[in-house]
């Protein structure tokens, strides 16, 4: 008897569910627009680097000059035991978006 009373509550539960399934609609995250510049300091930094790891990334902002601007990154790589940091600036023609210089600074922290 107790288990046609567990059938019975399980076939009540299941026919009272909702016919639907509410979901949560997820827009796909939006794109940074440093990210091409992330890209090139990146590719960048490991044609400078061929031997090392890159590790971490960090965007430090940009600064706006009269016709350009420069975006900062940050990058930490590893080669072999040896970690270390390296200051990505990457200057380009604001309208253009024609790169005008790279520059990179190592850093021990």
């Amino acid at each position: 008897m107790r288990k046609t009373f567990i059938a019975l509550g399980i076939i009540i539960t299941v026919n009272s569910a909702p016919t639907y399934i509410p979901t949560i609609a997820h827009t796909p995250p939006e794109i940074p627009a440093y990210a091409k510049w992330g890209k090139l300091a990146i590719k960048e930094t490991q044609s400078k680097y061929p031997n090392a790891t890159i590790i971490d990334y960090l965007h430090e902002g940009s600064e706006s000059r009269k016709d350009s601007t420069i975006e900062k990154f940050k990058l930490w790589l590893k080669d072999g035991d040896h970690e270390f940091g390296v200051f990505v600036r990457i200057e380009y023609t604001t309208e253009t978006e024609k790169v005008v210089t790279i520059e990179f600074e190592e850093t021990s922290r």
